[in-house]
C-alpha cells in the first residue's frame, strides 16, 4: 500500500510514535529513526534518519543534492524541537561532490558520538569515517543472536569492517574470535569496542589482508572455528579475487565453508539490493544439495530499519528486506 504524500512533519511525528519503545533513558542506544524510502511517500523519500547516542545522522539521498536540502533541514528543526537532548547532527550527502559532503559533515554540535550501547555491549562508531555510518543497524537481530550462542565457541569475522559481529561474540562469551579486514582504520574500531568493554586484545586475532590469501593462509594451517561470519561488500574487486553477491554468492561460502568445524555454522549474508530473497535462497538450496549445508533459519531485519510501509526494488521474500541473512549448519566428512 503506497504511503500517503503527507508533509514530512507529520510522517516524522509518525515515525516517531512508532520506534518510542527503542528510546532509551540514557540515550545511547542507535536505530533507524526514519526510512524515507518505504516512509517517506513523494516529499521524503531521499531522507533516512539513524539515532547514533545523542547524535542525529542525516542521509539525504537526492540527485544533486541540492534538492533534499529544504527537506533536511525541516526535518531537523522537526526533530530538534521534539528531541532536545540531541548534541549534534551529522549528514551525509550520498551523491555530494566531495569525500568529506559523502562521508559527513556536521550541522549541528562540536561533536558526534563515538560510542553507543547495543544489548548492553558497548561499541565504538566514527559516523563520518567512510560513506556508511561505520556500524550496520540493520544486523541487530544477529548481533542478538552471537551474544546468546556463541559462548565458548571460536569465532571467524571475514569482512569485518569495523568488527561489530565479533564484538557480540566476545561479549557473549565467545573462547576466541578472529577478525578478518583489508583495513587497519577500520580494525582499529573493533579494537576500541573491545577496550570499551574491558575485553584483552590480541594482535594475532585482528588481521589485516586481503580476503582471499588470508583465507588461503588458514586453510592451510589447519584452521577451524565453530562459527564463520561471511558479510562481505556487494562488490570487490582487488588483484587476488572478486566479490559479487549478484552473480556469485555461492563461491565465497564455499571457500569460508572449509574452515568451519563439523556441526558448526556459518552465517551468510547478502545485501546486494537487486538480488530477489527468492534467487538467493535458490542458491543456498543449491549448495545445501550436497548434505554437506543445511539452511538452519533465517534473521529478519529490525522494523524500524525496513520502515512501516513495503519498500522493495526485488522482493525479499522469504527475508524481510534486502539485507538477506542465512543460518547454515555445516557438516564434514
Amino acid at each position: 500500500m503506497p504511503v500517503p504524500d503527507e508533509f514530512p512533519e507529520s510522517l516524522l511525528q509518525r515515525a516517531l510514535l512508532d520506534r518510542d519503545a527503542l528510546f532509551d533513558a540514557r540515550h545511547e542506544a542507535a536505530f533507524r529513526l526514519f526510512n524515507g524510502f518505504s516512509e517517506g511517500g513523494d516529499r521524503a523519500a531521499t531522507l533516512i534518519i539513524d539515532l547514533y547516542g545523542t547524535t542525529l545522522l542525516l542521509h539525504n539521498y537526492a540527485d544533486p543534492p541540492k534538492d533534499g536540502h529544504a527537506l533536511v533541514s525541516t526535518a531537523w528543526r522537526f526533530l530538534h524541537a521534539r528531541l532536545p537532548w540531541i548534541e549534534a547532527a551529522v549528514l551525509k550527502s550520498r551523491y555530494g561532490a566531495t569525500p568529506g559532503e559523502r562521508n559527513g559533515t556536521l550541522l549541528f554540535g562540536t561533536s558526534a558520538t563515538r560510542k553507543i550501547r547495543e544489548h548492553g555491549v558497548w561499541y565504538a562508531i566514527d559516523l563520518s569515517m567512510n560513506r556508511d555510518a561505520s556500524f550496520y543497524l540493520d544486523t541487530r537481530g544477529l548481533r542478538r543472536w552471537a551474544l546468546h550462542h556463541l559462548g565458548g565457541k571460536s569465532v571467524l569475522n571475514t569482512f569485518a569492517y569495523t568488527g561489530s559481529l565479533g564484538v557480540a561474540a566476545r561479549a557473549g562469551g565467545a573462547a576466541r574470535v578472529v577478525h578478518l579486514d583489508k583495513s587497519r582504520q577500520f580494525l582499529n574500531v573493533a579494537k576500541t569496542s573491545y577496550t570499551l568493554n574491558g575485553f584483552a586484545i590480541d594482535k594475532q586475532d585482528f588481521q589485516v589482508g586481503d580476503f582471499w590469501p588470508q583465507v588461503n593462509q588458514l586453510k592451510r594451517g589447519g584452521a577451524g572455528f565453530d562459527c564463520v561470519f561471511l558479510d562481505p561488500p556487494f562488490f570487490s574487486a582487488t588483484a587476488k579475487g572478486v566479490v559479487d553477491l549478484t552473480e556469485n554468492s555461492s563461491r565465497l561460502i564455499n571457500k569460508v565453508r572449509p574452515l568451519v568445524n563439523d556441526g558448526g555454522c556459518l552465517v551468510a549474508i547478502n545485501n546486494a539490493l537487486y538480488l530477489s530473497g527468492a534467487e538467493y535462497m535458490k542458491t543456498l538450496e543449491s549448495l545445501c544439495e550436497g548434505g554437506y549445508l543445511e539452511i538452519e533459519g533465517l534473521i529478519p531485519v529490525p522494523a524500524d530499519f525496513t520502515g512501516n510501509a513495503a519498500w522493495r526494488i526485488t522482493d525479499p521474500a522469504p527475508f524481510n528486506h534486502s539485507t538477506k541473512m542465512a543460518m547454515l549448519r555445516v557438516r564434514r566428512k
